[in-house]
């Protein structure tokens, strides 16, 4: 009853959804691109293939979901990897990650006959949901046609899980029909649990963005990069990572305190949302900035006081170019952000103290003195001085940080264990 009544509701909205796709797409014509797929009007895959359906939403999900992709790839080459993303950016993410060897499409809307339409033309064996994407008739409709359902690298922060608790009959008619939940840490699995998820359903595994490898091929390039920037290693790099507005001023105004002492620094602002990347670049003029924008292809010079990265998928490779991060959603009430990827180039952490998404995280990070937290821009310039006047700190700070990262390892492996029990 209560399904009936959601699926009534996105109905409804779903005219909205789709007019406001059309209107981002007046700046950037790809939203509107393949629309047809979001109603699960996709080409038809021959149904001898064995399919596995893989879905990560956006960028940070894609992110956690290449491990995972890689390892069924080399165990499972037989089986076809279709990979699914609701945002533009995750799909230009997924794209250039894995240019063969995968089916890529935008996943269908939550409505009864778009996800039966999909599930036809897909027809997969196994569906594996990234993180959070919790959608009560896609689990449904794969439950009614004896489809397995796992959500890998699960999180539900306390926020998210009242969020969910004021639809809680119709949330846990859902994780009924959910075959395994396999959670990141113990929080988010108790969490699951108050929803009304079963014990026998549940598995703590740990985050499988810490199985991410740091290949010989990403270090090369951004060891070039960091010296392509740092014009010969004379500038310190100080990276801001996934700003929100709201952040974009606190950073550049912390900047220009940091620049006092340390004049030469190179800032690299990379904005969470790309269609904000014209908007932070004109911020940055107001604030008397020079500017040069990554998509340019230019190496800056010593009179470019900031880089924008308004490039997609090379966040990871800019963790390894600088010498100190600032990762953002944090100094906004959104929660932060990954601080997996910086943790892994050993590189100093700065974030804001809201971090609900990645609680356990960011106290493994603060327990290992991996990671300071700011409240202003008052404190995160104080901090980054003292990071760059200190460059034995700076070493210790990004030497814990790499070492919380190579103890987590191991999700990947529990994650495979539960998807080979489930894979035909």
């Amino acid at each position: 009853m209560y399904r009936i009544f959601y699926t009534i509701l996105l109905y409804f909205l779903t005219p909205l959804v789709v007019l406001r796709m059309f209107w981002r797409a007046r700046k950037n014509p790809q939203y509107s691109d393949r629309w047809h797929e979001r109603f699960g009007f996709v080409p038809e895959i021959d149904a001898s293939q064995e399919v596995v359906w893989i879905h990560s939403v956006s960028v940070g999900e894609t992110l956690a979901a290449v491990p995972l992709i890689k390892k069924l790839k080399k165990l499972y080459p037989d089986k076809l990897l279709v990979i699914t993303t609701t945002t533009l950016t995750g799909s230009e993410r997924v794209q250039s990650i894995f240019s063969s060897g995968i089916y890529h499409v935008y996943a269908p809307y939550d409505l009864p006959d778009t996800v039966n339409r999909f599930l036809r033309r897909v027809h997969p064996s196994l569906v594996i949901i990234m993180e959070t994407e919790l959608w009560p008739n896609l689990v449904n409709y794969c439950h009614d046609a004896d489809i397995p359902v796992i959500i890998a690298n699960a999180r539900m922060s306390e926020k998210s899980s009242r969020g969910y608790q004021r639809f809680s009959r119709l949330t846990k008619n859902m994780l009924e029909k959910i075959n395994y939940v396999v959670a990141q840490h113990v929080d988010d699995g108790k969490n699951f649990l108050k929803l009304g998820l079963s014990e026998t359903q549940l598995m703590v595994a740990g985050n499988i963005k810490f199985d991410v490898a740091l290949n010989s091929e990403l270090s090369s390039e951004s060891s070039r990069l960091k010296l392509d920037w740092s014009s010969q290693n004379n500038r310190r790099i100080f990276l801001a990572a996934s700003t929100h507005r709201g952040e974009d001023e606190i950073v550049l105004d912390a900047y220009k305190k940091i620049r006092k002492n340390y004049p030469e620094i190179l800032l690299v602002m990379v904005p969470r949302h790309p269609e904000r990347f014209s908007e932070v670049a004109q911020l940055c003029l107001e604030h008397g900035l020079s500017i040069v924008k990554r998509s340019d292809g230019v190496r800056p010079e010593i009179r470019d006081q900031v880089l924008l990265g308004d490039t997609m998928g090379e966040l990871m490779l800019f963790y390894g170019a600088c010498d100190i991060s600032f990762v953002g959603g944090s100094l906004v009430p959104s929660g932060g952000h990954s601080l997996i990827e910086p943790a892994i180039w050993g590189t100093p952490l700065i974030s804001g103290p809201s971090l609900y998404n990645f609680s356990e995280v960011s106290r493994l990070l603060e327990d290992a003195q991996g990671m300071r937290i700011c409240q202003d821009s008052s404190s995160m310039a104080k901090i980054v001085q003292e990071l760059l006047g200190d460059t034995l700190e700076a070493e210790r700070m990004g030497a814990a940080a790499k070492s919380v990262a190579e103890g987590n390892r191991g999700a990947l492996n529990k994650l495979m264990k539960i998807i080979d029990g489930q894979i035909s």
